[in-house]
């Protein structure tokens, strides 16, 4: 069964920042509400740092698959080669 979100108007905010950094830090995230709108999320650095990291490795692969798609890519032979070269190199 999923969990149910942490909502808290931006009053709330104000008046419990102490208590809504705690529940951020324990990894779920707070959803924020202005007017009885979403207007933000919090969310603790790690999960943060997290989703940037998994951003950046999308990226990185709609990258590469568009250079396959336009004939740029590399033989995977030559990409075996240099990793194991790499590797070597990363035991020395």
């Amino acid at each position: 069964m999923a969990k149910t979100p942490k909502i808290i108007p931006i009053s709330d905010l104000r008046q419990k920042i102490g208590d809504v950094l705690k529940d951020v830090s324990s990894g779920d995230p707070v959803f924020i509400t202005q007017r009885g709108r979403a207007a933000a999320v919090m969310v603790s650095m790690k999960a943060y740092e997290r989703s940037q990291h998994e951003l950046d490795v999308l990226r990185l692969l709609a990258l590469g698959e568009k250079e396959i798609e336009a004939g740029a890519g590399y033989e995977l032979d030559d990409i075996l080669q240099e990793a194991d070269h790499f590797l070597g190199a990363a035991k020395s």
